[in-house]
């Protein structure tokens, strides 16, 4: 067995459809038979969006029996909130000069 992929977390959140899995598995954990069925794609393909989504660490799995369980690793999400934060300290600070520049008028 190969050495596992490693993915940045903006690798994971690219694309819709692993949105919408990491979406899925915030409100309960999933095997790729059950996030499939949310899906108009293969299970196969939703098998290689978890495996980017595990290479980036937002998702973790715990076999159980002959199952693979998905869940949500939300502290991995962290690097998003503090990339955007960035952002929203920057468009805070132009909305506050375009309030103080209509209060000056």
């Amino acid at each position: 067995m190969g050495a596992a992929l490693q993915y940045d977390v903006f690798d994971g959140i690219a694309d819709p459809t692993r949105r919408r899995i990491l979406t899925l598995l915030s409100t309960h954990n999933m095997n790729v038979t059950d996030l499939s069925d949310h899906f108009p794609v293969t299970r196969t393909a939703v098998s290689k969006h978890l495996k980017i989504l595990k290479g980036a660490k937002l998702v973790t799995e715990e076999k159980v029996g002959r199952e693979r369980i998905y869940q949500l690793n939300p502290h991995a999400l962290r690097e998003v909130k503090d990339w955007l934060q960035i952002y929203e300290q920057f468009w805070d600070e132009k909305i506050n000069n375009l309030k103080k520049l209509f209060d000056s008028n």
